[in-house]
């Protein structure tokens, strides 16, 4: 394995730690089962990869390997060890939801760009990647999916690609700085957003103006 399928790799297991994290705090919330709330932190993890890997004509990420099948099962356990920690109050939630995003939009784009595809089509990939596992967690918990409400979420995925693809053209710029540099932007705008209260308008639409049936 060379050194940048090493770095994608390592940071891929800890997107997966995260994002499996992230959703079995969730379920666990939700008085989910042991395997119903490993199955939920298995499909936040690697929902959004495999979605990737299917449009890119990839091979799938997690079939080549069963050490994030492993990794999500190290998840479960620590959540369970450190309940009390994790599973209290909704910052530990934010938090490793953060960091899943941010490492996962960087694999989409690292993913992409190496499947020989342009800059436009690898930001999509990186949102794809950071936000269809979240997506999917929420609708097999009942939720309304994050990405569909009103908070900064999809937006921060998409500065952070930008921010990735204009550092490209930087030439004493590298590879892993212009990482770091999108994982930045997309937990700082997440955090940002939270703190600050900054949202997207509602779209509404006054009942009486929809058609009767």
């Amino acid at each position: 394995m060379d050194e940048n399928n090493l770095i994608i790799f390592i940071i891929e297991v800890l997107g997966t730690i995260a994002f499996a994290i992230s959703g079995i705090r969730l379920a666990a919330a939700k008085s989910f089962d042991w395997f119903g709330a490993y199955i939920i932190g298995l499909v936040t993890a690697i929902g959004g990869g495999t979605l990737r890997d299917v449009l890119l004509g990839i091979e799938v990420f997690w079939m080549q390997s069963w050490m994030y099948l492993a990794v999500t099962f190290i998840s479960l356990v620590t959540v369970i060890v450190f309940r009390k920690v994790l599973v209290k109050g909704m910052r530990t939630l934010f938090l490793f939801d953060a960091i899943g995003l941010a490492l996962f939009v960087v694999i989409g784009i690292e993913k992409t760009f190496m499947a020989g595809y342009p800059a436009w089509v690898a930001i999509v990939m990186g949102i794809i990647t950071g936000s269809f596992g979240g997506i999917t967690r929420d609708i097999l918990i009942n939720e309304v999916p994050l990405f569909f409400r009103k908070e900064v979420y999809a937006t921060a995925c998409l500065a952070g690609g930008l921010i990735y693809w204009l550092m490209s053209f930087i030439p004493i710029w590298s590879p892993i700085l212009s990482q770091v540099s999108c994982a930045a932007t997309v937990i700082g705008l997440r955090v940002a957003a939270v703190h600050y209260h900054w949202s997207f308008p509602i779209l509404k639409v006054d009942p009486r103006d929809l058609p009767e049936e």
